[in-house]
């Protein structure tokens, strides 16, 4: 390989390492957003649907929980490197998380489906009845998998809190936003300014986490 070569891939490399922080710092940043947007959508609409508001709203949620499926990778990375077994507790709870943005995700699109079809609000609950009597779907889609999401997230930013990874505060705001969000849906935009505070500047460092040093941020 000569020199020119070598240089032509250090390269390539540096740039996709600075697309891939780019794309992280925009995750991190724009996935509360997004929940937030939704949750400030959702209170302007005291139909909730069908409607402009309703579609908009659930856009804007699908857009953020998809965001999050990039923040839980990043997270992830930034537990990195570490014993085999955080290794495996950090995976774990990463595959918790995904799984988890699938299951709202889901629920997302069936949202937005059933906003696009039905006249009227009726109409909207008779094909909510039809869709969520299916086997397996209320447990996958509305019950246990969307718990997974928080499951994995809370997980996820406490073991990088005892790895001193980041400071022990961001997993509380982490937790006091789901349990904002749990409590009521109207909370959302609030919940999801807590999950902002605790992620948003985690983000700069974690493309290059594997080769800087650790920092407690």
């Amino acid at each position: 390989m000569t020199n020119r070569s070598r240089g032509m891939r250090r390269t390539a490399l540096t740039q996709t390492a600075l697309t891939q922080a780019a794309w992280m710092q925009t995750a991190f940043i724009a996935g509360p957003l997004c929940m937030a947007a939704y949750g400030a959508i959702r209170l302007s609409d005291p139909t909730h649907g069908p409607n402009l508001a309703w579609i908009s709203g659930h856009i804007a949620m699908v857009a953020g929980v998809l965001l999050f499926g990039a923040i839980f990778l990043g997270l992830t990375r930034l537990s990195e490197p570490t014993t085999r077994a955080s290794r495996v507790s950090a995976r774990a709870a990463a595959f918790l998380g995904l799984a988890g943005v699938v299951s709202v995700t889901a629920q997302g699109v069936i949202d937005i489906v059933v906003g696009f079809r039905a006249d009227d609000r009726a109409g909207m609950q008779r094909l909510f009845e039809g869709i969520q009597s299916q086997p397996g779907v209320m447990p996958a889609v509305y019950t246990v998998g969307p718990t997974l999401f928080s499951v994995g997230l809370v997980w996820l930013t406490v073991q990088l809190a005892v790895q001193r990874r980041i400071r022990a505060w961001r997993p509380a705001l982490v937790v006091l936003g789901t349990a904002t969000m749990l409590t009521s849906l109207d909370l959302m935009p609030l919940g999801a300014l807590f999950f902002c505070a605790a992620l948003s500047p985690l983000g700069r460092g974690i493309a290059a986490s594997r080769t800087a040093p650790v920092r407690l941020v």
